[in-house]
């Protein structure tokens, strides 16, 4: 096989043979499966985006502040490096520039249907297609079907009793109003998850009064952000081979940031001693100390990264409050304890629904059985990008693939290696369709969750992380490079591979 036949980028209408990939999502998951997808000279793929444009949720997340924790270099694409990154760590704008661009270079706009949101996709096994259904109507067909939804797309907004009684703007820190402007008004924040850890020490200056309602103080260290120097952007254009040590040495630097999340880790105890640190440093005031201060391990939620956070709690216009809220009058928030919180607006900074994957979207497989039922214990995947009884349906950054030290672009790469594999395969023996099997699946989860058991997420605090039950859906379980190791080649042998039926067109061709 010299090369793969290319195709048309319009999908065919259920009922169709000509052959079709349904990517779901123009984040940088969707993307980066695009973008292999065609330099394997596959060209008949659709990305399917319910936004306007790219970049996922850097298009989503716009609030004052907005940056990533994961260092510039090593936040970007392997095969398409950036050497003019601003600074260590980038704000938003200049992330959703950079996976624009990578849209753009790789010819992939044409391929985006933007404003198209997917609502339904059933298995068909007799035609050994999926059945898409948009959320107006269309109805599509895909041999594929890929989903780069990830797990931070879905904002959650806490039911707060009286809501609608509240006579002032009330948002998500996702869907920032930026028409709002802030300047002397009393804000309510509700959350100091990592978004309010950003955007409240930028708009604490100009309000009035800032008052955080926050349930569970985090673990907060130094964050290692400056801008680079003209030398070292100059340099780095100039030899491409430093920037690519720069990134190694950044990537070998937080791998080595797992060992803090093993259970009683002298690395753990590390965090906690920088983060009290800065705790002394900036809060004076011994109940405020109390607050900010975390009664259970670093790393058992997300350790934060910020420098102007501790400042920011002390101004003398903050007020952190721990009692819970009762209920919202029209200008105020009643806490649980009795006392009133004028607010003018009130922002959520509760993050997201990480644990209901995919949803709202409603997937079937075989047997018409829905990927919620199959998910009712808590959503699991084989590596995290198959599920058992879904044939052809795939996930980038699905269940336990998310991390807390390192770069999600590097398994979101070691994601699409794998499942290029598994097109090649389709192609090359000519298959209708893979489907990864039971056994192989129990297996793999069954040893990821006891290796779970000896990380510090399962420690007994809540968060994102786990579900309700307490069964952690969302983070690896090890080193990145473990990771690597297993997703480096698509094990064939434990997926079934149901042979094409003679009488159908071919579902993916290759050519001559």
């Amino acid at each position: 096989m010299t090369a793969l036949t290319t195709h048309s980028a319009s999908l065919a209408r259920a009922g169709s043979a000509t052959p079709h990939i349904a990517i779901l999502g123009a984040g940088a998951a969707g993307l980066c499966m695009a973008i292999q997808l065609k330099k394997a000279g596959i060209n008949s793929f659709t990305i399917y985006e319910k936004a306007g444009s790219v970049a996922g949720t850097w298009r989503d997340n716009t609030y004052p502040g907005s940056g990533c924790d994961v260092p510039s270099h090593l936040y970007s694409f392997s095969f398409e490096p950036k050497h003019d990154w601003s600074r260590k760590f980038a704000h938003q704008p200049e992330i959703e520039a950079y996976f624009q661009q990578c849209a753009e270079k790789y010819g992939l706009l044409p391929h985006i249907r933007f404003n198209t949101e997917i609502a339904e996709a059933a298995f068909d096994e007799e035609e050994a297609l999926w059945r898409i259904r948009m959320r107006d109507g269309e109805e599509v067909s895909a041999t594929l079907f890929i989903s780069g939804a990830g797990q931070l797309n879905q904002p959650f907004t806490p039911h707060l009793d009286g809501i609608e009684n509240f006579k002032g703007a009330a948002f998500h820190s996702a869907r920032w109003n930026h028409e709002i402007d802030l300047t002397g008004k009393k804000v309510a924040v509700v959350g100091s998850g990592a978004s309010a850890i950003q955007f409240v020490p930028e708009i604490a200056p100009k309000v009035a009064h800032l008052t955080l309602f926050q349930r569970t103080p985090n673990w907060v260290v130094p964050k290692a952000d400056r801008p680079y120097t003209r030398l070292e952007i100059a340099l780095f254009k100039r030899f491409p081979a430093l920037a690519k040590l720069h990134r190694y040495m950044i990537y070998l630097t937080l791998e080595r940031n797992f060992l803090a999340f093993l259970k009683d880790s002298f690395f753990g105890k590390l965090f906690e001693k920088a983060a009290r640190k800065e705790i002394e440093t900036h809060i004076e005031d011994p109940e405020l100390r109390r607050k900010l201060t975390p009664d259970f391990p670093a790393g058992c939620k997300r350790i934060l990264l910020s420098n102007d956070w501790f400042p920011a709690m002390a101004r003398p216009n903050v007020s952190v409050e721990t009692a819970g809220i009762d209920h919202v009058e029209e200008g105020a928030l009643i806490g649980k304890d009795g006392r009133a919180h004028a607010a003018d607006v009130i922002i959520y900074g509760t993050g997201f629904k990480a644990t209901d994957f995919l949803c709202p979207m409603e997937i079937k497989g075989l047997g018409g059985r829905s990927l919620n039922e199959a998910w009712r214990e808590g959503a699991e995947a084989y590596r995290g990008v198959a599920v058992s009884g879904f044939p052809n349906f795939f996930m980038m950054y699905g269940p336990n693939t998310n991390l807390g030290h390192n770069s999600i672009i590097f398994m979101i790469e070691c994601q699409v290696n794998y499942i290029m594999q598994c097109v090649k395969a389709l192609i090359g023996k000519d298959l209708a369709y893979v489907d990864v099997k039971p056994d192989a699946m129990n297996a793999f989860n069954t040893q990821l969750q006891e290796d779970i058991k000896k990380s510090v997420w399962a420690s007994g605090c809540t968060s994102w992380y786990k579900t309700e039950s307490g069964k952690i859906t969302n983070n690896w379980s090890s080193f990145t490079m473990k990771y690597w190791w297993q997703m480096r080649r698509a094990d064939l042998a434990h997926f079934v591979q149901a042979v094409k039926r003679r009488r159908k067109a071919p579902a993916l061709q290759a050519a001559d």
